[in-house]
Order: structure tokens, then C-alpha cells, then sequence
């Protein structure tokens, strides 16, 4: 396996995160596993899983700090609930801390550039749904439907009861990851399966993406069988939560998270222009664009 892909990432590999199930160890090291093992939290992982977890994007100084702040803030302001802008202001650095984490793993970065987009397009709203799950973003009905526009734009009442439905499909799925207590390895798997799809259009070699995802998976069944040996089920635990996040709709992460940041611009147009043009990791267009 090249290692420049790991070589070109920016993140340390030790570095605390924003919620207790993120990378709070050093992976750097080696061993005598015939799986070229580093160490997390003490104990052995994969080469594969410790380049994933070094690609990490989550220091607390960018994402912890913004976090707490916005606690302190509601706090001060006699409400337990985060504001919109707060909110969508996390979201936003969700999103970003995606494509910089996929930048940085092991073989994405020798893809195609029209392979990379291709392979995010189809997946990043289910990383996104994994990011929050591991960052604990809050996620209160009001300040979401508020930042989706429903209180300044008049709607009929099916379509309100109908967004909230799948407002609460989406909370559910986090729920549920939370409730797993996935740990920092097995999300970073998790990623990385989700976005090795064949399935995304536009693959020259969908064999190749194919071969990429059975890594991760392979990684993940190695890492349950040594983490986990009182749990023969979880691996396949882990492993149904993916299609269950592809049900839900991208469109409506977009409009939940996104829509007071970007208007109508479509995020698979952002993560599009962002890949094609080599940008970093800034937001490209105006509020309500």
C-alpha cells in the first residue's frame, strides 16, 4: 500500500476529539502482527485502521472550542438548546472534516479526481450522518426546523408532518449508532466502506472500488474478532447501520443543515467544484447563494 496519501494528511496522529467516541490515543507505533498492526488506546489495530484513524480530521482546537463555546452560549442564555447558526456553523465543519478525511486515507487520493466526486457525491450524506453520530452534534427539533426555513416560508401542514417524520428517521439512525457505542476504529471502517461503493455512478473500474471496500471490511472483521470477542454479532451490527443511513434522504440533510449556508446550491455541487479545483477546506460560496 502507498503511504503518500497518509504522508499528505495535516493531522498528528495523536489528537483528542469532540465527544468521547473520538480518536483519543495515539495509533502511531508498530508491531509484530502479521497485519503490520499499529496501537489505539492501547491495543493493536491494523495498518489500514491507524492511516484511517490518522486522517481523522477532529483536534479539539477546531472543533472542540467552536462546540463548547456554543454551549456556553446557550447556557448563558438560560436554554439547554444550541442556536441555528451554531448549529449549521457544526454541520458545516462536519461536512469539510468528510472530504478532508477522504483526501487523507489510503487509496482514495490515487483515484481519479472524476472517481473522487463520484464516490462522494453518492456518499457523503451517509459520513455526514456517521460525523454527527461520533460528534455528538446536538440535535434538537426546533433550532433544525427553524434553520430549514419552516418558520419564515409557509407550507402546507402534510408536508411539515412529513419533514418531521423524516427528521426523527434521521435522529434514529444516530440514535442507534450512539446507542452501539461505536468506537473511534469502527467508525473510521465504517466510512471507508461507505465510501469504497461500486455502486457510484461514473466508475471506470467498479471492480477496483469494490476490491477497496472488502479492505475496510476486512479490517473491521479483524478488529471485532480481537476488540470485541464477547460480541460475535457486532460486526454485522456495524455493518447493517449502512443502509439503513443511505435511506435517508440527502436532500434532507441539505435542507436541515446547509440551506442558511448555501440557498439552493446542491452539496454535490460543492463537493464537486471542491475536488475538481484542489480547494481547501473553505466554505466557497456566500450565505444563501
Amino acid at each position: 500500500m502507498r503511504k503518500e496519501a497518509v504522508q499528505r494528511g495535516r493531522i498528528p496522529p495523536s489528537h483528542s476529539g469532540i465527544s468521547p467516541n473520538s480518536l483519543s490515543g495515539g495509533v502511531g507505533g508498530t508491531g509484530p502482527s502479521h497485519m503490520g498492526a499499529d496501537y489505539f488506546n492501547g491495543q493493536q489495530v491494523s495498518e489500514l485502521i491507524s492511516q484511517l484513524l490518522r486522517a481523522e480530521p477532529y483536534p479539539s482546537s477546531r472543533y472542540g472550542a467552536p462546540y463548547a463555546q456554543a454551549q456556553m452560549q446557550a447556557s448563558a442564555s438560560g436554554s439547554s438548546v444550541m442556536g441555528i447558526d451554531s448549529i449549521c456553523e457544526l454541520a458545516a465543519r462536519l461536512l469539510f472534516s468528510t472530504i478532508e478525511w477522504a483526501r487523507n486515507i489510503p487509496y482514495f487520493p490515487e483515484l481519479p479526481v472524476s472517481e473522487q466526486v463520484a464516490l462522494l457525491r453518492l456518499s457523503w450524506s451517509e459520513l455526514f450522518i456517521l460525523n454527527a453520530a461520533q460528534s455528538a452534534l446536538p440535535l434538537h427539533m426546533a433550532p433544525l426546523l427553524a434553520a430549514a426555513g419552516f418558520h419564515s416560508s409557509p407550507m402546507s401542514a402534510e408536508r411539515v408532518v412529513s419533514f418531521m417524520d423524516q427528521v426523527r428517521v434521521f435522529q434514529d439512525q444516530v440514535d442507534k449508532l450512539n446507542r452501539l457505542q461505536v468506537d473511534s476504529a469502527e467508525y473510521s471502517c465504517l466510512k471507508a466502506i461507505a465510501l469504497f461503493s461500486p455502486d457510484a455512478c461514473g466508475l471506470t473500474d467498479p471492480a477496483h472500488i469494490e476490491s477497496l471496500q472488502e479492505k475496510a471490511q476486512v479490517a473491521l472483521t479483524e478488529y471485532e474478532r480481537l476488540q470485541y470477542p464477547s460480541q460475535p454479532q457486532r460486526f454485522g451490527r456495524l455493518l447493517l447501520r449502512l443502509p439503513a443511513l443511505r435511506a435517508v434522504p440527502a436532500n434532507l440533510i441539505s435542507q436541515l443543515f446547509f440551506m442558511r449556508l448555501v440557498g439552493k446550491t446542491p452539496i454535490e455541487t460543492l463537493i464537486r467544484d471542491m475536488q475538481l479545483s484542489g480547494s481547501s477546506i473553505s466554505w466557497p460560496y456566500a450565505p444563501g447563494q
